[in-house]
């Protein structure tokens, strides 16, 4: 029996966490059940060989760890059947959107603790184990196995590359835009409005194999550049028209891409929405059959030739949205 796991979700863009941590598990362990779910929570049973690799890719997760028990604060009963490994630990507490504000929670941490150093010392500063507590629904408690390191995606924002635009995702959208569409490690992911190339950084670094496109050159040698500033190779690359993406590239595993969109962008004369449409017939060209396309845009667009399997919105600032859009060629 394979054991149950927690993941403590940032609670950005709501549902897109929970959607990510899915994609996540299924692309790295294949078999999975998924136990509970709730506010700022996923609980998932699945083998513990594809902890690390899930934590290694995923964005919009703070920590993995084993499930020990889930209760109501009137009633902690349940506490009494877990069996912890060896060594000291800690409880660290946290509310998910100050959810449970009339429960004292230090109170609960000792009631909690009390049960649990029955067999195992309590030690504040450094212990052997960090048992987490998160107070959601209702009360969750899991043993931290691994902390999901986010900080490292602060490091690559576009302000920290070589070459760069004001207007780029953050690097954790741009990795949960790819793992929202269940790409493996391997697979071939264009983005063929590669701008300053942050999908393609990524894609990169999460094992898969990039391919870049855009009508403007500098931004090919652009990307080129910051992938290359990284340590990263690309797999393909060419300046073309959205048009002629399928006949240069063939077909490809995954589509991730956060076409230019706003003021400022430079369409030769043809309306945006025109581009956006024959984006989405090239796509449903170049994809292989089975394969998915993340696509950021603006406002909401359908696919006559792909099956729109999510939808995500996240409030930007003034009236612009981005709608993170994920479609499936069936």
């Amino acid at each position: 029996m394979c054991p149950d796991y927690f993941f403590e979700l940032s609670g950005e863009l709501k549902d897109m966490c929970s959607a990510e941590a899915k994609k996540c598990i299924e692309a790295e362990a294949g078999q999975f059940e998924i136990k509970s779910e709730g506010p700022g929570y996923l609980i998932a049973s699945f083998d513990e060989r594809a902890v690390n690799p899930i934590a290694d890719r995923i964005s919009l997760t703070h920590k993995i760890g084993r499930h020990l028990c889930s209760f109501d604060p009137s009633d902690i009963s349940s506490v009494d059947d877990i069996r912890l490994p060896d060594g000291s630990f800690a409880i660290r507490s946290r509310r998910f959107e100050g959810r449970m504000k009339d429960i004292d929670s230090q109170d609960l941490i000792r009631k909690v603790g009390s049960k649990l150093s029955k067999e195992n010392p309590v030690r504040l500063k450094d212990p052997d184990l960090e048992i987490h507590m998160i107070m959601s629904d209702r009360v969750h408690l899991f043993l931290e196995v691994r902390d999901v390191d986010r900080n490292i995606l602060e490091t690559r924002k576009v302000g920290e590359r070589p070459f760069f635009s004001p207007i780029s995702l953050h690097p954790r959208y741009a990795r949960a835009i790819i793992n929202l569409t269940g790409a493996h490690r391997g697979d071939t992911i264009l983005d063929p409005f590669c701008g300053t190339g942050g999908l393609a950084i990524e894609a990169g670094f999460m094992g898969m194999k990039p391919i870049i496109s855009d009508f403007d050159e500098n931004m090919i040698i652009g990307t080129q550049e910051n992938m290359e500033y990284y340590g990263l190779e690309l797999e393909d690359f060419a300046t073309i028209d959205i048009s002629d993406v399928p006949d240069t590239f063939g077909q490809v595993d995954a589509i991730a891409t956060d076409p230019p969109y706003g003021r400022s962008t430079h369409t030769g004369g043809e309306p945006i929405d025109s581009i956006y449409r024959r984006a989405m017939d090239a796509f449903a060209e170049v994809l292989r059959p089975g394969g998915a396309a993340g696509v950021v845009l603006p406002h909401t667009i359908d696919s006559e030739g792909l099956a729109l399997e999510s939808h995500f919105v996240q409030r930007v600032h003034g009236s612009l949205s981005r709608h993170y859009h994920v479609f499936r060629k069936t």
